[in-house]
This record gives C-alpha cells, sequence and structure tokens, in this order.
C-alpha cells in the first residue's frame, strides 16, 4: 500500500492520501482523543501518535494536525504505520454505520437564519458547497455553513483550515469576496467555532 502526503497551508498539518475511499459521505473531524477512539479506530489510533492533536477525514484523505515541537519527520513515520495498519486490518474507518453523520451533527450544533431568509441561504450553501468546499478540500480540510444573520455568513472551518495562519485571509479575501459578488446581500464572513 503506497499512502501519499502532501503539505497544506498549514504548517501544522499534512494531508495523507491512501490510495482509498475514506469516507463515503461527509466529513468527520476529532479534536479529542477519547471521542476519536470511540467513534473510528482509526482516529483512535492516530491520536495514539505522540503530538497528534487532531484528526479529519474526507472522501480520500485524511488531514492530521500537530502540536508544536514535534517535527514531521519524526511523526510522519508512525502516521503512515497508523494509517496503512488501518486499511491492511480491513476495519471500518468509522466504529458504526453514520457514525460520521452523527459525530458531524454532534460536533456542529443546529444552523441558525431567519426564515425569511431562506432562499438566501440555499443560494449561499450552494455557491460553499460547488465553489469553495472542493478547493477547500485541496487543501485537506472543509468549511460548513452555520448561520446568517444581518449580512453576515457564519462559518466552522474544519481539517487543515482551522488554526490555519491563512485561514482568516481564506474567509475575507477569498470567501467573503465570492459571496458578496454572488449574493450582494452578503456584508462579512465569520468563523465560529
Amino acid at each position: 500500500m503506497f499512502i501519499q502526503t502532501e503539505a497544506t497551508p498549514n504548517p501544522a498539518t499534512l494531508k495523507f492520501l491512501p490510495g482509498k475511499v475514506v469516507l463515503d459521505d461527509g466529513t468527520a473531524d476529532f479534536r479529542e482523543a477519547s471521542a476519536a477512539r470511540e467513534a473510528s479506530p482509526l482516529a483512535g489510533a492516530l491520536f495514539e501518535v505522540p503530538g497528534v492533536t487532531g484528526v479529519f477525514f474526507g472522501y480520500d484523505f485524511v488531514t492530521v494536525t500537530k502540536q508544536d515541537g514535534p517535527d514531521w519527520q519524526h511523526l510522519k513515520p508512525a502516521i503512515l504505520g497508523a494509517i496503512m495498519e488501518h486499511f491492511m486490518s480491513g476495519l471500518p474507518v468509522m466504529a458504526r454505520a453514520g457514525a460520521a453523520a452523527a459525530h458531524a451533527e454532534e460536533s456542529e450544533g443546529e444552523e441558525f437564519y431567519d426564515k425569511a431568509d431562506e432562499e438566501l441561504v440555499l443560494t449561499i450553501k450552494e455557491l460553499l458547497d460547488t465553489r469553495v468546499r472542493p478547493a477547500v478540500a485541496q487543501d485537506g480540510g472543509d468549511i460548513t455553513f452555520r448561520g446568517y444573520e444581518n449580512g453576515t455568513v457564519f462559518l466552522h472551518m474544519k481539517g487543515a483550515c482551522a488554526g490555519c495562519p491563512s485561514s482568516t485571509a481564506t474567509l475575507k479575501h477569498g470567501i467573503q469576496n465570492l459571496l458578496r459578488h454572488f449574493v450582494p446581500e452578503v456584508e462579512h464572513v465569520e468563523q465560529i467555532s
């Protein structure tokens, strides 16, 4: 099994491409070892590597975030080993069917917006799904809609995007400008956790 690695804009995060589907549907973001072990054998194994502070699953990739200190050249072999061992074992990525969706819903909570803005919100979500999320997935992350209120769009950044030094520029110059162009009612874009 050959696993490719790619750098991300976030120096604390690396993207691993196992050459297999990781999650058929949605994404899963883990920031705590206990939640990771409970929901996913693979995420649990990755949190066993000293220095790992975050694991994110996309369709065909895994991003791993490390704490300050350990160098990638020291962590990478253990991470590659955990991913390879997991896929060779035949175990599922998530502990139970639908666990990724359930985990995502638990960690994200409810969306908020005025029902009068529903058509506007649908346009914003479509733009995010077709123009923003594919580009962000290339960098090992994901961005999801959380809410809209008084001209401000609230987004949740996951994976490599969470804590990335360039995330503010991505939000303010990239996403905000794109949404303003297509949806004039949008005045600001803010990140929420």
